[in-house]
């Protein structure tokens, strides 16, 4: 069956950090990228971040670029995104997705570009 979970959410004050995991279970890390999303409240959710299994290459938007790092440790089958200098506006339910495909394509952002999600991790930053 295949699954990816994430973890790590939790409230925090503007300025800290936190490290979010995807695990993913039921199938080869390694053959796949895999792409962050987050749904703000109120709005639509929105990819942000995005990594390729063989370079491997990163993507990023604007809004998190130099702060947040994604990565893989594809032998412990987990993808990470370490978020940095986190703001109020970052408040949101983080996912993670299977991209089907081993390159994050030309619209990893897209959130029908995926094929399989996590249930989402709770991020909060407030004073």
């Amino acid at each position: 069956q295949v699954q990816v979970v994430e973890s790590g959410g939790g409230l925090v004050q503007p300025g800290e950090s936190l490290r979010l995991s995807c695990a993913a279970s039921g199938f080869r890390l390694e053959d796949y990228a895999i792409g962050w999303f987050r749904r703000a409240p109120g709005k639509e959710r929105e990819g942000f971040s995005c990594i390729s299994s063989s370079d491997p290459s990163t993507y990023y938007t604007e809004s998190v670029k130099g702060r947040f790092t994604i990565s893989r440790d594809n032998a412990k089958n987990t993808v990470y995104l370490q978020m940095n200098s986190l703001k109020p506006e970052d408040t949101a339910v983080y996912f993670c997705a299977r991209h089907p495909g081993i390159a994050c394509s030309d619209n990893w952002y897209a959130v029908w570009e995926y094929d399989y999600w996590g249930q989402g991790t709770q991020v909060t930053v407030s004073s």
